[in-house]
């Protein structure tokens, strides 16, 4: 997943749920909440169109040849780093 709703912010204007691409996202007790993140696309069309600030991007993704850095940001601030190498990341 790359975005997460803190439903605190939450408005419920359901803008987010409306560009969503891939309709991942849905209105719960008049909340926006991320049904399947697994499925996110990582678009952020829903964080450029929340006005209340609800909703971060939390994960980056930088390249070095054969390795991807997959970069998370917690939400205590602290992040983790996930190396992928490229050449082996469809054997499993």
């Amino acid at each position: 997943m790359s975005i997460r709703i803190d439903q605190k912010k939450c408005v419920g204007c359901r803008k987010c749920s409306e560009v969503c691409p891939g309709t991942l996202i849905v209105m719960e007790d008049k909340k926006a909440v991320m049904k399947y993140p697994k499925n996110c696309w990582g678009c952020v069309s829903c964080v450029k169109e929340c006005k209340a600030g609800a909703i971060d991007f939390f994960m980056n993704v930088k390249s070095e040849g054969d390795i991807l850095h997959w970069i998370i940001t917690k939400t205590d601030g602290s992040t983790s780093v996930i190396d992928v190498d490229r050449r082996n990341s469809n054997k499993y």
